[in-house]
C-alpha cells in the first residue's frame, strides 16, 4: 500500500516540475521567473526527500537541504538585485 502511495506522489511531484518549467521559460516577467524558480526547487526538494524516504538513502536529504539553503540565498539576492540593482 506505501508503495502506491509513493509512486503516486513521485508521478505528482514530476508533473508540478514539469509545470514548473514551463511556467519558468513562459513567464515575461522577472520576477515571475524568479517565483516560477523558487517554486521549481522546492518541487525538486520535495521530490528529493521522497525518493530519500522510499529508497533510504540519507544523502538525499542532505542534498536536499543543501539545495534549500542555496535556494533561499538565491532567491532572496535576485529579488534584491532586481527592486534595488544591488545586492548588499
Amino acid at each position: 500500500m506505501h508503495e502506491i502511495v509513493y509512486d503516486i506522489a513521485m508521478v505528482w511531484m514530476v508533473g508540478l516540475l514539469c509545470l514548473c518549467i514551463v511556467q519558468a521559460v513562459r513567464e515575461r516577467s522577472t520576477l515571475a521567473r524568479i517565483l516560477a524558480l523558487d517554486t521549481l526547487t522546492l518541487v525538486l526538494i520535495a521530490l528529493m526527500v521522497l525518493y530519500s524516504t522510499t529508497t533510504g538513502k540519507g544523502y538525499y536529504i542532505d542534498a536536499a537541504i543543501l539545495l534549500a539553503l542555496l535556494s533561499f540565498v538565491s532567491t532572496v539576492g535576485a529579488a534584491r538585485y532586481h527592486s534595488e540593482r544591488r545586492i548588499f
